[in-house]
């Protein structure tokens, strides 16, 4: 590996220590009770060092899905080159979740995703930065669809299912719900979801 990918990697561990280490503290305290400086002071960096890296405080929290923002726009890019059905390729991705529990689908009942999910859903200023980060990979997922205007409300449809899906499998997780009693229907709703945008959005298959 060279000095480049070195310190790629450098920076990617720095980020994900840094965000563990404020999801901890964020868990244990309230996400309003946490200093910026106390996340500093606990990851053993200055607090303009850590600002460097995450020019907000949500952004501590958010680190952990950041991965995914672009994810349904690189599906799509990969499946129109390959004339596939984008539609169907977000399916298949969605259902995958579903089998491996993923988080982003809802379908897990770790005790510590559970907990994330609560403080991402009960902080009003972590659920508004969240609306920011849906937008912008509904901007990303419309881009890859054509950029058209019908290929943006194609993307907000697609973003939308995606998210309602996820909460209500969450929402029935953190009722009390078992995942292996949940999944069936999980399948069934992700499965209905996707064939009707299929219909519906016809024209960007």
């Amino acid at each position: 590996m060279g000095e480049m990918g070195l310190r790629e990697l450098k920076k990617r561990r720095m980020y994900e220590d840094v965000s563990d280490i404020a999801v901890r503290l964020f868990l244990a305290k309230g996400f309003d009770a946490v200093s910026v400086a106390e996340v500093a002071a606990a990851a053993g960096i200055s607090k303009p060092t850590l600002f460097r890296y995450f020019p907000a405080k949500e952004d501590l929290v958010l680190h952990r899905i950041a991965d995914h923002e672009t994810e349904a726009a690189r599906l799509v890019a990969e499946a129109r080159a390959g004339a596939r059905s984008p539609v169907g390729v977000l399916r298949d991705r969605f259902l995958s979740g579903l089998a491996h529990n993923d988080p982003v689908t809802g379908l897990n009942d770790h005790p510590q995703v559970l907990a994330f999910h609560t403080l991402l859903n009960s902080t009003a200023t972590l659920v508004a930065r969240q609306h920011a980060y849906l937008e912008r990979s509904e901007a990303a997922l419309a881009e890859a669809l054509g950029g058209t205007l019908d290929a943006r409300l194609a993307a907000g449809q697609i973003i939308a299912v995606q998210r309602i899906l996820a909460q209500d499998n969450w929402r029935r997780i953190a009722a009390g719900e078992r995942v292996e009693d949940v999944r069936e229907d999980a399948v069934r709703a992700a499965e209905r979801a996707f064939a009707r945008l299929e219909r519906a959005l016809a024209d960007h298959g």
